[in-house]
């Protein structure tokens, strides 16, 4: 009886689990450059007592096995604002200290670089640019202009394993790889939204929710029968 409640609660923690990256998911649904995660898991079976694992009589339990980051692009919203940048193709913004980003909502910061909202420099072939000055065009190679003067150009760069990218704050991932340049165009005055279909995810939260109550249930079956065994042994 003890496999039936192992089961039942490997699949309520993994239901559970499910819940929290949907909900995280909706919650950067208006993050631009976010990229909606999902759960890869691993099914194995629990051996028959003192039996060979892996018998006819044995039970499949479900266990965590990673986070899988959906790195399929968002679309592309015009905002008119010449800091907010997309990467049209694959790849991602090169920024300071080993870091890369998709979303290109961009302000200039208090020492006058390009930097992402969160204070991270944006880097260029030659290092951060510095952006000072009372007009910034930025061509669809990348090459930025302030004043009609050339200061240098984005460094967009890809990874052959995007599943080496570590998620940090912001959008922005870091990776012991080193990219390679990207063949990709840039867009200004627009920025790349979220992938995530808010409406979809919900739907899968909630559907996620009733599974989880289900699971709920078989336990509390379970437990009850338990119980219920204990007495009657006890009785005798």
């Amino acid at each position: 009886m003890y496999k039936g409640i192992y089961i039942a609660l490997s699949g309520a923690i993994l239901k559970q689990k499910h819940m929290d990256i949907f909900a995280q998911n909706v919650a950067n649904a208006s993050t631009p450059g976010y990229k909606k995660e999902r759960i890869s898991f691993k099914d194995y079976i629990i051996p028959v007592d003192n039996k060979p694992p892996l018998v006819a009589d044995g039970r499949t339990m479900t266990e965590l096995s990673s986070v899988i980051t959906d790195f399929s692009k968002g679309s592309l919203l015009r905002t008119g604002n010449p800091l907010d940048l997309a990467v049209n193709g694959e790849g991602f913004f090169a920024l300071e200290d080993n870091r890369y980003t998709r979303n290109g909502n961009f302000k200039i910061d208090s020492e006058g670089y390009l930097a992402t909202q969160g204070g991270i420099k944006v880097l260029g072939s030659g290092g951060p640019i510095a952006v000072q000055g009372k007009k910034i065009d930025i061509n669809e190679s990348g090459e930025v202009f302030v004043d009609d003067i050339s200061v240098g150009a984005l460094k967009i760069v890809d990874f052959q394993d995007k599943g080496k990218l570590r998620k940090l704050d912001g959008g922005v991932y870091t990776t012991d790889d080193t990219g390679v340049e990207a063949k990709a165009s840039i867009s200004q005055g627009y920025y790349e939204a979220s992938n995530v279909d808010a409406v979809k995810e919900l739907v899968q939260m909630l559907t996620s929710l009733r599974e989880f109550e289900s699971y709920q249930k078989v336990i509390l079956a379970f437990d009850d029968a338990s119980s219920k065994v204990s007495n009657e042994l006890g009785k005798g």
